[in-house]
């Protein structure tokens, strides 16, 4: 979640602490986008996915290996995309300072891409998975997880095996002090929206037939309801959403690495946040997060100060107080800071 950025902070003109802020927002808007896709999932529907890295991943993995190909094809730039990478990127980068509305087309063509392929791996994972109930579906859809972090190591041609792909830069055309402030701007943007279509669907006739479902799958059959279809529907969307959010991660640190893409980072940590915030609780899903990235950067910037006085590595800092926050969610607050309530339509 930090250390990743191709392009780099660093080489922002702006002052640490406004550094700090816009790499906040940028990744609390991501999170939100997920955060709000597994809500729906497991809050709304009761479907535990575990494998929710594998549409975070593969949205990535769209955004790493589709539009430089493209760029690359249009701009005439020859060359072997992964093994000449970073020599045809700095060569579209500065391309698409003279050509911003291409960049801007594939930008928006790759995320409709990385939501199709998101939503196609969550109807394939849907099938074998949606016959099974609580731990065995969990477990299954876990290891569906795991495939796709194999795949990118091994699968050198998709994003460059275990040395990675740098991602070209549709704001390229923008002056250093600015382009991470604009693009996070774009992020908060699009997470906004994803959140009111979320709203908009839990507080439709859907949203309530996901509770009835989640509720009372039986009853909900009863009532002429066709249960697994729902369910198998509800991860279609979600998948799609969440591999919108990994594309518009992979473009914003300017790079993506298969190993970046682990169960913990984009699995058990979402699990984290919207139990902290609240299960199908939209609003307590965007305030979970908020405060678990909060609470995470601020270790993570502070946490080499506290070297002499911790008896461990602070490498383990960040994960130990999260594991703590955990827990004491768990005991003390398991319905969240925000309950769930019904929704008016």
């Amino acid at each position: 979640m930090q250390g990743l950025i191709g392009r780099g902070l660093g080489d922002m003109v702006l002052g640490p602490e406004t550094v700090f802020v816009v790499d906040l927002l940028a990744i609390f808007a991501v999170y939100v986008i997920v955060n709000l896709s597994l809500n729906l999932e497991f809050g709304y529907t009761g479907i535990p996915n575990f494998g929710k890295v594998l549409a975070v991943g593969a949205g990535a993995f769209v955004a790493a290996s589709v539009p430089g190909r493209i760029f690359a094809s249009i701009a005439g730039i020859e060359g072997d995309y992964i093994a000449d990478n970073l020599l045809i990127v700095s060569q579209l980068n500065v391309w698409l300072v003279d050509n911003v509305g291409i960049g801007f087309a594939v930008f928006f063509l790759t995320l409709g891409i990385a939501a199709a392929v998101g939503g196609g791996l969550g109807l394939i994972t849907s099938y074998p998975a949606i016959r099974l109930r609580g731990d065995y579906l969990a477990i299954t859809l876990l290891a569906f997880g795991e495939s796709i972090r194999i795949i990118g190591n091994n699968f050198t041609p998709l994003v460059g095996g275990t040395l990675g792909v740098q991602i070209p830069d549709p704001l390229s055309f923008l002056p250093n002090d600015i382009r991470f402030p604009i693009a996070t701007l774009g992020l908060v943007l699009i997470a906004i929206v994803v959140f009111v279509y979320s709203e908009r669907m839990i507080r439709s006739p859907l949203g309530r037939l996901l509770r009835a479902v989640r509720d009372n799958e039986i009853a909900a059959d009863s009532l002429g309801k066709n249960s697994r279809h729902i369910r198998i529907k509800i991860i279609v969307v979600s998948a799609a959403l969440a591999a919108i959010g990994g594309a518009l991660y992979a473009f914003y640190v300017g790079g993506t690495i298969a190993f970046a893409y682990d169960r913990a980072s984009w699995t058990f940590w979402p699990f984290l946040m919207i139990l902290i915030g609240g299960l199908a609780n939209n609003k307590g899903i965007v305030f979970g997060t908020f405060i678990f990235v909060l609470i995470r950067k601020l270790i993570i910037f502070f946490k080499d100060s506290l070297e002499g006085f911790v008896p461990f590595d602070v490498v383990w800092l960040d994960f130990l107080l999260l594991g703590i926050i955990l827990l004491a969610v768990l005991l003390y607050r398991p319905q969240g800071i925000f309950t769930e309530k019904p929704t008016p339509t």
